[in-house]
């Protein structure tokens, strides 16, 4: 994970969106360093009445083009934050055409016994996904193979 939430003025295509939420994930994978199927994103539309985002004191334009990313995650350093904050608007501007004065991002994060991906478990407290607290977080994370959660459940070495 990350869990993404994108807050958008409603009026961008099907294929906007996809290419919005494509040119994310490819900055997600690239700069948090997550796998490929780990791409949790909901879009949530909003009329021009019911977003109100200026610029903190800070000069920036927006304009309907706006988009707010509220993500959250696991811990990840302030240098993989920053990298993520600069290659998004890049990748925004270069496939969406959404100028960096447009995009605003608010990063939460979580531990590990924050997060079920389904069937009533807290997957990195019970092992089953890798990179859990205290962890090689580096390490390439992923699911284990149900035979091997069988076993461990069972105190079996696998």
């Amino acid at each position: 994970m990350p869990f993404i939430q994108f807050h958008v003025v409603e009026g961008r295509s099907d294929q906007e969106l996809a290419a919005l939420l494509d040119a994310t994930h490819r900055v997600v994978l690239d700069t948090l360093h997550v796998p490929v199927r780990d791409r949790y994103q909901i879009v949530h539309e909003h009329k021009p009445s019911r977003i109100r985002a200026e610029d903190t004191g800070l000069d920036i334009e927006r304009s309907d083009k706006f988009v707010l990313l509220h993500i959250t995650t696991r811990h990840h350093t302030t240098e993989e934050k920053t990298t993520f904050y600069r290659k998004l608007c890049a990748e925004l501007e270069r496939s969406c055409g959404i100028p960096p004065t447009d995009v605003m991002v608010s990063i939460v994060e979580n531990t590990d016994s924050d997060w079920s991906f389904g069937l009533g478990r807290a997957q990195f407290l019970t092992g089953e996904l890798q990179g859990a607290t205290g962890d090689d977080t580096s390490a390439p994370r992923g699911p284990k193979h149900p035979a091997e959660l069988a076993g461990a459940s069972l105190g079996r070495s696998t």
